[in-house]
């Protein structure tokens, strides 16, 4: 009790904070800031294809807005100033501070669910002594707390960006396929793939859980219990419960592709409808995904491709831009075959990999699957140079707007001062895939020792 009273008033602090600094003189003109807002998730920029659309003019025009026309039509009104001359900024932030609250508690359901089905597994596979050890703690309540008081989430929701609800779409999908309910699923993945484009890679997690159910150890594990214990008492052969043992099951799949259809029609047909009069889904397929795919804003920000694409010769743009972008998909068939008996931390693992090679990134993506990393604290408990990226991302975090100040601002540094600081954030996301992938991986050795030495 006293834990759960301790985690509320956590969560209560972390809101109030948010509230305190949104009230703050001009909001610390976060919203300016390129690791903060790019120009997909820049409310300044929705305002001004919402200003656009007002005056009968296509939100696309003047290449300010190439977000999803949805955003336009809910968030759009929010930013129109009022006759004494401000706007409703309070009440748009308002509503990013409640998509955090929101995303942090699917985050904390998420982690019960994934808690209470491994220590199942781990009684059945004899390995309950794991359970009652001190490092074994409430992964939900870590993971609700990562997300809520990372600085890094704090600053994207009161830095006037739509990060916060892409966010909540993305965990939403999960939650939808932890539970089995496939319309949440796909209504989440949908909205997710609609607002960023990137999270459709997350079709593969959310259809192993659909199929297969929650992270649990490898099914060989299960398996081979069950052979020593038929070698012993060959006269008495019994099985594992079906639960336990699980097989891919195709129903959920076959409801989540049609709700997903469904959804995926209804959402074109809204846009289809708000767009009638500036070009239809042509031009905001353009001037979203296109703009995605093709990198035309070379602004900025805390990704590498802005820089590359800037120096690279025009004739070979083309072939470039395919390479970066084919190179998430290279990593998508490896990672599931080797961890599909674990699709939430695939998730994770999906999420780190599109936030470091996506082609506007922003810290509201390192927020997210940072917030998930701490659903696997438990398992990840042993892994390396945790304290190495720590104070790695506080660095990057404490350079990145020095460099640039010192670049755009003082004119006492060039480019090269700013986009050293990409390449050392992208160099610790590669370590942290990597490190986490190994400690998971350690993690199934471990328990498989474990269930040879019990046998």
């Amino acid at each position: 009790m006293v834990k759960k009273r301790h985690f509320w008033l956590s969560v209560t602090i972390s809101l109030l904070l948010r509230l305190a600094l949104i009230l703050l003189p001009k909001n610390l003109n976060l919203g300016s800031r390129p690791e903060i807002a790019t120009p997909l998730t820049s409310l300044r920029r929705l305002a001004e294809g919402y200003w656009l659309k007002q005056l009968s003019l296509s939100p696309y025009a003047g290449s300010m807005y190439h977000g999803s026309p949805l955003l336009l039509s809910i968030l759009g009104p929010l930013t129109v100033k009022r006759s004494d001359g401000q706007n409703d900024h309070l009440l748009c932030s308002l509503v990013f501070v409640v998509a955090d609250f929101i995303t942090a508690m699917l985050i904390r359901a998420i982690g019960q669910k994934l808690q209470s089905s491994y220590s199942q597994s781990l009684r059945t596979l004899n390995l309950a002594k794991l359970l009652e050890t001190s490092r074994n703690v409430a992964a939900g309540d870590v993971g609700a707390l990562v997300y809520l008081w990372n600085p890094l989430t704090i600053v994207t929701c009161v830095g006037s960006s739509t990060s916060p609800i892409e966010n909540l779409m993305v965990v939403l999908s999960l939650y939808g396929a932890c539970s089995r309910l496939a319309p949440l699923a796909a209504f989440g993945w949908v909205m997710a793939t609609h607002f960023s484009f990137y999270p459709a890679i997350l079709i593969v997690p959310v259809i192993l859980l659909l199929g297969n159910g929650l992270d649990a150890p490898p099914k060989k594990l299960f398996l081979q219990g069950n052979s020593k214990t038929n070698e012993k008492n060959p006269s008495n052969v019994t099985s594992h419960p079906r639960h336990m043992i699980r097989c891919f099951s195709w129903r959920p799949v076959l409801h989540f592709v049609l709700w997903a259809s469904l959804w995926s029609f209804y959402v074109l047909a809204l846009c289809s409808i708000s767009l009638k009069q500036y070009g239809g889904l042509p031009e905001m397929l353009k001037k979203t995904y296109g703009f995605i795919l093709t990198v035309e804003d070379l602004s900025p920000n805390i990704g590498i491709l802005w820089y590359f694409f800037a120096e690279v010769f025009d004739f070979f743009r083309v072939f470039f831009l395919i390479v970066f972008h084919v190179n998430i998909l290279f990593m998508i068939l490896p990672l599931a075959i080797r961890l599909n008996h674990r699709p939430c931390f695939l998730a994770f693992v999906y999420i780190a990999i599109s936030s470091m090679l996506k082609s506007y990134p922003s810290i509201g993506d390192t927020a997210l699957y940072l917030g998930l990393l701490g659903l696997f604290i438990n398992e990840l408990a042993d892994m390396h140079f945790s304290f190495f990226l720590f104070c790695g991302y506080v660095g990057v975090s404490l350079l990145s707007p020095v460099m640039h100040n010192l670049w755009i601002w003082r004119g006492t540094g060039n480019a090269n001062f700013y986009f050293a600081t990409a390449i050392a954030y992208a160099c610790l996301q590669i370590i942290l895939v990597v490190e986490s992938v190994g400690a998971m991986l350690n993690h199934d050795r471990m328990l498989r020792k474990q269930v040879v030495a019990s046998l």
